[in-house]
């Protein structure tokens, strides 16, 4: 199969990847993600992850960047183009329950609240304006922005915001067995709010039921000037559904193949439903050699920190699949 599939056709002299950092309190909730070995610890995962990223260590505690079955972390694979690139990553904190340990951007953001109790996200308008602002200064310093994330937690999230405009989505998880019955109780209860407050405006189902990111990465959408990339796989669906609710023009999302592979999720008709130009990275994990990066081709992880897009932006900037290949597979073993 072919590294990349889909909408490739891009041409940049300055290129930036930038992710967003936020917590949802959904992913305490024992068994909905798996982007932390304790649900409590999935709090900490955004800063890890950015820490590996910028420094190619984590500095805050003794721990290696791999699940507990040997699977890598996807902020491994972009620490991995980020070597191979030369680029710099740039954070934004959206709103995170510990402070980030690496230089950020600062939305002043408030984590994410539980939406089955009350709203997720008060201050998503607030939000919307400041990812505005932050298009509109990165604008000025790229052309082509691949924009990731990092929020433990956001598939379910995104599942109430998809579903609150009208989708019938079905989403995926870092977990190889998907969660399905606790993501469609949380959206059982959320629905009821939703509809007993006939709330209809995009943003509001944001303030409803979503998470920082959506908001933040949405607003940035409306004022960037260079090509966009929205780097994720059902997180980013739901910032291009928020879009296009909105009658704004709907930039690309990159993911890998693994989220558009996932059974349990309908993720390839959903940005059909959408209207969304999707690439697909097909990094042939399961070819490499490599016991823990062949666990995405079962299921496992799939995508997370812009991954998918960091693959796609080093084979945009001319470097091979080989060559992207044996950078993140040396990457990865130096963590073992």
């Amino acid at each position: 199969m072919a590294f990349v599939t889909g909408s490739t056709e891009i041409r940049t002299e300055n290129p930036l990847f930038c992710s967003i950092l936020a917590n949802t309190m959904l992913s305490v909730v024992p068994g909905i993600s798996g982007a932390g070995p304790t649900p409590e610890k999935t709090l900490l995962t955004p800063v890890l992850d950015a820490e590996l990223i910028s420094y190619g260590t984590i500095t805050s505690m003794p721990v290696r960047p791999n699940t507990p079955t040997g699977c890598p972390t996807p902020a491994s694979i972009t620490r991995a183009i980020m070597e191979l690139t030369g680029l710099s990553p740039l954070f934004i904190n959206g709103g995170l329950v510990h402070t980030p340990t690496v230089p950020c951007l600062d939305a002043y953001g408030s984590p994410g609240d539980d939406p089955r109790f009350g709203d997720a996200v008060p201050a998503a308008d607030e939000l919307f304006k400041k990812g505005k602002s932050i298009g509109q200064f990165l604008s000025s310093i790229s052309d082509l922005l691949v924009l990731g994330e990092c929020v433990p937690g956001g598939t379910t999230t995104s599942l109430c915001v998809l579903r609150g405009l009208g989708y019938d989505a079905f989403v995926s998880s870092s977990y190889i067995k998907n969660p399905v019955q606790m993501k469609e109780e949380v959206w059982r209860i959320t629905e009821r709010r939703i509809r007993e407050g006939n709330i209809r405006a995009p943003i509001d189902i944001v303030r409803c039921c979503g998470d920082p990111m959506i908001a933040i990465a949405a607003g940035i959408a409306t004022t960037y000037s260079g090509t966009l990339i929205l780097a994720g796989g059902t997180q980013m669906l739901s910032v291009a559904a928020i879009l296009r609710g909105m009658d704004l023009p709907v930039p690309g999302v990159a993911t890998t193949c693994y989220v558009r592979d996932d059974p349990s999720a309908n993720f390839a008709e959903l940005a059909e439903m959408i209207g969304v130009a999707v690439s697909y990275v097909d990094p042939d994990f399961g070819e490499l050699g490599h016991s823990g990066l062949a666990r995405y081709c079962i299921g496992e992880v799939k995508e997370g920190m812009g991954a998918g897009g960091a693959m796609l932006l080093a084979w945009l900037m001319g470097y091979s699949p080989e060559e992207i290949r044996k950078k993140i597979l040396h990457t990865v073993h130096a963590y073992a």
